[in-house]
């Protein structure tokens, strides 16, 4: 009997014993709560920007309430400035994505290279990075680009030169400036980092086969940047949908409407207009637009990807 007891007692403690299934199903129920919170932190705003997008809500006269249908998005993509602020967004992310592509290679290139005060070079280099937009925008409107006492009007004087009225001559080319500006060291770290991982023996041995720096470039180290750049072009157009502070410090969406992209005009009909219906309209017009972009992005990121594995 005594032999007989102690198999038994141990297939009882083993019995006893949490099986995967039984710990996934605790560890559902420990992290139900942290999903529902984010599931409503997500939802309910949502919710009320589409229940508010079909009522007439305008709070100079909140007497004139009801249901309003599609009129709201009607009225906005009929609006004389909705077409000419989707034209701007895009040309603002075209140029900030072509500038701060670019600029990021040249300067992974140089900084990939060693030279006297690399260290000090690379924090003033992504220096912009951490200035807060508005900032940002003000040290560009009041230093840099004011056409009396601008560091660029001095420049522009010592040469013989008139200086400009940046922002009301060429205000959307001035915000790209700003943009890029800041966005550069983003896309500088992504493909330095990029760059760092690439294998020193493949270089060694295109040197040897006698490649030069452009064929090096074009053949080895731009196509071993494809993925990081796809990262930067997704992450730097997501976050550019969204530009405003630069706009609002300096021209406020003026003159006329030559820098109101969309998400401006949501502000200006919602904080300016006091129209919360409308204002509701541009902001779920603003995410079907921001998911079609990503979505597309993040395709192209997954064709670079599968692409490379299967190289």
């Amino acid at each position: 009997m005594g032999h007989l007891h102690m198999p038994l007692s141990h297939a009882a403690e083993q019995s006893a014993l949490p099986t995967p299934e039984r710990r996934a199903g605790s560890t559902r129920w420990l992290a139900a709560p942290s999903v529902a919170v984010l599931v409503l932190w997500m939802t309910i705003p949502l919710a009320m920007t589409i229940w508010y997008s079909f009522r007439r809500y305008n709070l100079l006269n909140p007497d004139e309430k009801g249901f309003a249908g599609l009129d709201n998005y009607r009225y906005l993509v009929t609006d004389p400035s909705f077409i000419p602020s989707i034209v701007h967004t895009i040309e603002l992310i075209g140029w900030v994505l072509v500038i701060t592509v670019v600029g990021g290679i040249l300067m992974a290139l140089l900084f990939d290279r060693k030279f006297i005060g690399q260290g000090i070079a690379r924090v003033l280099a992504i220096g912009p990075f951490f200035v807060m937009p508005t900032v940002s925008a003000l040290i560009w409107k009041n230093m840099m680009l004011h056409p009396v006492y601008g560091v660029v009007a001095a420049v522009m004087r010592s040469v013989g030169m008139q200086p400009i009225d940046w922002f009301a001559t060429y205000p959307l080319s001035s915000i790209v400036v700003i943009v890029a500006w800041q966005w550069l060291p983003f896309a500088f770290l992504i493909l330095f980092t990029a760059i760092q991982s690439l294998d020193e023996e493949q270089k060694e041995a295109a040197r040897i086969d006698g490649a030069g720096a452009f064929a090096m470039f074009f053949y080895i180290t731009l196509p071993h940047l494809r993925r990081a750049i796809s990262v930067v072009v997704m992450m730097e157009t997501i976050f550019l949908l969204s530009i405003f502070a630069e706009i609002y410090t300096t021209t406020a969406g003026g003159p006329g409407n030559a820098t109101t992209i969309l998400s401006y005009l949501i502000y200006a009909l919602g904080l300016q207009q006091f129209d919360v219906g409308l204002a509701s309209a541009g902001g779920i017009l603003a995410v079907i637009l921001a998911n079609v972009v990503a979505f597309f992005l993040v395709r192209m990121l997954a064709k670079n990807l599968k692409g490379e594995y299967e190289a």
